[in-house]
C-alpha cells in the first residue's frame, strides 16, 4: 500500500473513531452535568416555577436548569420536539393529549383553584341551569376553562355531550371574552387567571362557579408538575429532583404569596399589579401532593369521556396508571 492510501486509512480510521466518541458521549450524558429545560408560559398560577428559580429550590436539590419561555399553547409541541424536559401544566389539558400519545409522565399536584366560570349582574343568570340554551364564551375548545365548564355543566345536569348539546360554546381570545360578554354576544364566560379575576373585577361579574373555592371542585388540583417520557427513562433521579423542588416552591408559596407576587411582577415573570394578583394566589391551595393529581385525574378523566372529550375506546383505567411517574421521593407518594 503506498504512503498516501496508508495516511487515508488512518485519516479515516481517527474520523470513525472520533465520531463513535462523540456519539457515545451524547447518549451517555451524567446526571451531573445535565441541564433540565424547563418551559413556562409566565400564567400567575405558574408561580413554583418562578419561585423554584428566585428562591433557589432547584439549586438547593443540585439541579442545573434552563428556564424557557414559551409562546402561548406551545408547551405540547415544546416537550414532544424534545425543547423542554419539564414543565407546569393544567391537569385538565393534560388528559387528552395524554390519550393521543402526548410523552409526558405527571409527578405531583401543585395546587387547587384557577378556573372560573362569569356572568354578567343582573343577567337572571344565577346558577348553572340557567345556562341551559345560552351561549358561553371560550379562550379554545381545548382548553382547561371549557374543560372545566363541561364538567360542572354535566354535573349540574346540563347537555355538553356531542350528542346533547344544551348550550353554545364560542371561541374569542382572553382579552375579548370580557368585551364579548358586555356587548351580548354571549351569555357567559368561561376563563382562568388572572385574566378571570381581572375580568371579574373590571367588568363587575358574578363568579358562577369557580374551581378554587365551589365544592367539589375546590378540593380536586388543577395544576400539576410533569416531566418528559425521555427525562422520566433516562434520568429518573432528576426528575424526582424537579418534582422536590417544585414541591418546595409550592408550600413556600402557601405562606408567601404576599412576597410571592412582589417578586413575580418585580422579576417580570407575570405582569399586573402585585397586591392584586397577591389576592388571586390567597384563593388557591398550595399544597402539593403527588397523591392528590392523581386522584384529581382519575376523577376528571372519566368525566371527560362521559362528555366526549376523550374517546370512547380509550381505556381510562390504562391512562390514568401510565400518565404518572412513581416517586416515592416525594411528597404524598402515589400508592
Amino acid at each position: 500500500m503506498s504512503l498516501k492510501k496508508k495516511l487515508s486509512a488512518i485519516a479515516v480510521a481517527l474520523i470513525a473513531t472520533l465520531l463513535l466518541t462523540s456519539c457515545g458521549q451524547k447518549q451517555e450524558v451524567k446526571a451531573d452535568d445535565y441541564v433540565v429545560k424547563i418551559g413556562y408560559s409566565g400564567s400567575l398560577c405558574e408561580a413554583p416555577v418562578h419561585m423554584a428559580v428566585e428562591k433557589g429550590f432547584f439549586a438547593e436539590e443540585g439541579l442545573k436548569v434552563d428556564v424557557i419561555k414559551l409562546a402561548p399553547g406551545t408547551a405540547f409541541e415544546a416537550v414532544t420536539a424534545g425543547k423542554t424536559d419539564a414543565g407546569f401544566g393544567l391537569l385538565a389539558s393534560l388528559i387528552q393529549p395524554l390519550s393521543n400519545g402526548l410523552p409526558i409522565k405527571i409527578t405531583s399536584g401543585l395546587h387547587t383553584g384557577c378556573d372560573k366560570v362569569l356572568v354578567p349582574k343582573n343577567s337572571g343568570i344565577n346558577n348553572l341551569t340557567d345556562l341551559k340554551g345560552k351561549r358561553i364564551g371560550v379562550p379554545s375548545m381545548s382548553s382547561s376553562p371549557i374543560i372545566f365548564a363541561k364538567r360542572a355543566l354535566a354535573d349540574a345536569g346540563i347537555g355538553v355531550s356531542e350528542k346533547n348539546m344544551e348550550v353554545e360554546f364560542v371561541v374569542f381570545s382572553a382579552s375579548d371574552l370580557p368585551i364579548a360578554l358586555k356587548n351580548g354576544s354571549i351569555d357567559a364566560i368561561a376563563m382562568n387567571d388572572p385574566t378571570a379575576a381581572v375580568a371579574q373585577k373590571e367588568y363587575d361579574l358574578n363568579n358562577l362557579v369557580d374551581s378554587a373555592v365551589t365544592e367539589p371542585y375546590k378540593h380536586q388540583y388543577c395544576c400539576t408538575a410533569y416531566v418528559s417520557d425521555s427525562l422520566a427513562k433516562e434520568h429518573p433521579e432528576l426528575a424526582a429532583k424537579y418534582t422536590r423542588a417544585m414541591q418546595k416552591a409550592s408550600a413556600w408559596i402557601q405562606q408567601n404569596q404576599d412576597e410571592t407576587a412582589k417578586i413575580q411582577v418585580e422579576k417580570k415573570w407575570v405582569a399586573g399589579d402585585a397586591d392584586f394578583n397577591a389576592k388571586v394566589l390567597k384563593s388557591y391551595n398550595y399544597n402539593p401532593s403527588a397523591k392528590g393529581a392523581y386522584d384529581a385525574f382519575g376523577i376528571t378523566a372519566k368525566q371527560l369521556q362521559k362528555v366526549g372529550m376523550v374517546a370512547p375506546d380509550v381505556d381510562v383505567e390504562a391512562l390514568h396508571k401510565n400518565s404518572f411517574l412513581i416517586l416515592k421521593e416525594v411528597k404524598e407518594p402515589i400508592q
